[in-house]
């Protein structure tokens, strides 16, 4: 059986954290699917994403049912968890925290930017779906937010961003950028024409980093990794979009307390 190995962040490396971004590798689907698509809303075969997701958890050393996932809507909702919810009832949100050991939060993404915070001396945690919709409503703000209210620190708190398409591989249209500069001209530092009239693209990486730095958190990093390039190790709805695929499959992002060993 293939061993998922997830990346990790230097960040938020902790005895009493956990954490993964998982890409393709590791699973058991297959076709548009292969390997570990951990997406409940795919397509792919229900038996297969249960099987992979159990592969993931298996890596924490908690069950399935410990491993929480999110009906995300690309909003800046985000929800406390205290106890493990079923996967047929998971909330409408787009970030999720907890002081709770045990509970792996998990973000699943296929080119939006997975967001993973943690106040380790706290012990409060968080996970973030940022795709351009969230960063740009407000998800990171409100989730440093709901950790403070947890007891969190601002100045503790690190955030790690995972694989996300990056600015090369994300072209846009003009009503694009105009929702962004009515919003702040300055944010016409985030995009460069593509070479197509009217097109520009758009560095959804650099614009959440720099969202996350006027938070004024403790710690901030990119791992600088694209989901749309690198095909063999990432899902990536553009890329399949572009090549008129049926469907993709989902990246996942985990990020768990320890549970005390005291």
């Amino acid at each position: 059986m293939d061993k998922v190995e997830p990346i990790k962040s230097e960040l938020l490396e902790s005895e009493r954290i956990a954490h993964g971004f998982f890409g393709r590798r590791g699973g058991v689907s297959r076709g548009l699917f292969a390997d570990l698509n951990c997406g409940q809303g795919s397509s792919d075969s229900a038996l297969s994403v249960i099987e992979n997701r159990a592969r993931v958890a298996g890596h924490f050393g908690i069950a399935s049912s410990h491993l929480l996932s999110l009906h995300q809507i690309h909003s800046p909702q985000v929800v406390e968890v205290r106890a493990p919810w079923s996967s047929d009832a998971r909330p409408e949100a787009d970030a999720i925290v907890t002081r709770e050991p045990g509970l792996a939060l998990s973000i699943l993404t296929a080119d939006c930017g997975p967001v993973l915070f943690a106040d380790p001396e706290a012990g409060v945690i968080g996970a973030a779906h940022a795709g351009w919709k969230g960063a740009f409503t407000g998800v990171l703000d409100a989730t440093v937010d709901e950790m403070i209210g947890l007891g969190a620190d601002r100045a503790r708190i690190r955030a790690s961003l995972g694989p996300t398409i990056s600015g090369k591989a994300y072209e846009v249209g003009p009503e694009f950028i105009e929702r962004f500069l009515d919003k702040s001209a300055g944010y016409e530092e985030f995009f460069q024409p593509s070479g197509r009239s009217g097109h520009h693209t758009f560095d959804l990486p650099a614009f959440i980093i720099a969202r996350l730095d006027d938070l004024a958190i403790g710690e901030v990093e990119n791992l600088d990794l694209c989901t749309c390039t690198l095909e063999e190790d990432y899902f990536s709805y553009r890329r399949a979009t572009h090549r008129k695929e049926a469907d993709y499959g989902r990246n996942i992002s985990v990020i768990m307390l320890e549970a005390s060993k005291s």
